[in-house]
């Protein structure tokens, strides 16, 4: 690992490790998480609750007025600016701590985007998507 100006270069052997991993989602049926290239990693857990999605996302470092979230077509849109806390004239020997933005979408095929409630407490973003009622099926229906 390299350091520059008392900043980390390049990948943690963390960062080599995990990144195969990174893209494997197991919660396809339900949410298609997509990561974005060039933004910061966002932590999350989508819950299944029968009724409702909850999606939990740890921000780190996030007022809650740096949060935007949005959902069209179907898909939550989570973006966070995430702030550098530093003494200006502090000779650091290392920081890994910097400023930048979250983002993160996921894909919902059966959300009501009417009942979406949203929550941020201590650094973790608590969204619940209600799910849309399925239709009711009938059999037996009479031909007149």
């Amino acid at each position: 690992m390299d350091f520059e100006n008392g900043r980390r270069m390049g990948p943690t052997i963390w960062d080599i490790f995990s990144r195969p991993l990174a893209d494997f989602d197991q919660s396809e049926r339900y949410a298609r998480p997509e990561r974005e290239r060039g933004y910061d990693a966002v932590a999350l857990d989508v819950i299944d609750a029968g009724s409702a999605y909850i999606v939990q996302a740890d921000l780190p470092g996030t007022r809650k007025e740096d949060i935007t979230l949005d959902f069209e077509d179907g898909v939550l849109s989570i973006k966070a600016v995430h702030h550098q806390h530093s003494a200006s004239e502090a000779r650091y020997l290392l920081q890994e701590r910097s400023a930048g933005t979250y983002l993160r979408r996921l894909a919902f095929e059966d959300a009501d985007s009417a009942g979406i409630e949203a929550a941020f407490d201590q650094g973790v973003l608590t969204v619940t998507l209600p799910k849309l009622s399925r239709t009711q099926t009938r059999s037996g229906i009479e031909i007149r």
